[in-house]
């Protein structure tokens, strides 16, 4: 089955620069995944209020820091099955300290069942992560919601790892 599931997701970066992944784990064939934090988009809900919604439900991390600036990113994964297809909004979230605390109070319990683990991992370590990185371009992804990181100049020449 093929679908498409409206949704938006956070890229969150903590004061060094490392990015918040998830860590699941496939219900459907057990493969493990990681990508940042985020969901569907509930009816009568704006992209930027269901990434707010989610960041908090996922990582009990503060919704205000999300910016108010997309990307539409195209999606194309398999979950539980299902072959999800289509455009996904993707913001960007800073928190000061270094890798901040999550509390994951607010998940479903299928998502307490299916989310294995998170990581604060350094840009340029995204290529070694042991699962697969969702979206597979991440990096460019980031670089156009944050153009002035220090992954610009790996950017620039399009040698960024993971992609």
């Amino acid at each position: 089955m093929t679908k498409h599931r409206p949704a938006a997701r956070v890229i969150c970066l903590d004061a060094a620069d490392r990015l918040l992944l998830l860590h699941w784990r496939d219900p459907f064939d057990g493969r493990g995944l990681w990508e940042p934090p985020g969901g569907g988009i509930e009816p009568g809900e704006t992209p930027l209020a269901a990434a707010r919604r989610e960041l908090a439900e996922e990582t009990g991390l503060d919704p205000a820091a999300v910016q108010d600036r997309s990307v539409p990113v195209e999606r194309d994964v398999w979950w539980n099955g299902t072959h999800y297809i289509g455009a996904e909004h993707f913001f960007v979230a800073r928190f000061g300290g270094d890798r901040p605390p999550l509390v994951r109070t607010g998940l479903m319990p299928d998502e307490q069942v299916n989310l294995d683990n998170h990581a604060w991992v350094g840009w340029a370590e995204l290529a070694a992560l042991p699962d697969r990185l969702e979206p597979p371009h991440l990096l460019d992804v980031l670089a156009e919601l944050v153009p002035d990181g220090p992954w610009r100049a790996a950017a620039a020449e399009g040698d960024l790892p993971g992609v």
